[in-house]
């Protein structure tokens, strides 16, 4: 499983087709939430991080045909298609037919909607950060329909499913992975204690 680039490359391929922080944001949440399941597995944490940070190349530029134009800006870029299949799994059942099928692919699937649910949890605490947000508080939210609304927490449940992992797992999982860009994200560090 090479890779054609190294992650800096990767980052101004995304930063080509992406220019609004929030979707960056986002990119390097997947990417963080990516690099912690490999190593969780014991499997290629570039990789799975590179298809993380890739995962919505064409969001931006093409909301409308969304997983549709990705394909070609990562063959063109030199990406593989099992890569690509990867990247495409995420959308499964929103966009593409592509069903998740192994690990990598599962995982994708699952922490794409679970991390923007996690970032829009820890806004709204007092902290302002992801350093003291706990499951609880994401479970929570998770329950109250109203909060981030367009978070398809179907999906989020399917994936936990299919990875054979309870939610709770799963969200702490992610909150452990997005601890260690707290700060990139524009989240706010804890204060010293005193």
């Amino acid at each position: 499983m090479a890779l054609p680039m190294d992650r800096a490359a990767a980052f101004e391929l995304l930063k080509q087709h992406t220019h609004t922080e929030s979707l960056i944001h986002h990119a390097i949440s997947v990417e963080a939430a990516m690099r912690h399941f490999a190593e969780f597995y014991g499997e290629d944490v570039e990789y799975w991080g590179m298809v993380g940070l890739l995962h919505d190349l064409d969001y931006e530029e093409h909301p409308d045909e969304h997983c549709q134009v990705t394909p070609i800006y990562l063959r063109e870029a030199g990406f593989d298609e099992d890569f690509i299949r990867a990247v495409l799994s995420h959308g499964y059942g929103l966009c593409t037919d592509v069903e998740p099928q192994k690990q990598m692919e599962k995982v994708i699937y699952t922490v794409d909607e679970l991390t923007g649910f996690i970032t829009a949890v820890a806004l709204m605490r007092p902290s302002k950060s992801l350093l003291d947000l706990e499951v609880s508080s994401v479970k929570k939210k998770f329950k109250d329909k109203k909060f981030a609304a367009k978070v398809k927490r179907d999906v989020i449940r399917d994936g936990a499913e299919r990875l054979g992992m309870d939610l709770d797992a799963v969200m702490e999982h992610c909150i452990l992975a997005l601890r260690t860009i707290n700060e990139e994200l524009g989240f706010q560090p804890l204060p010293a204690a005193e």
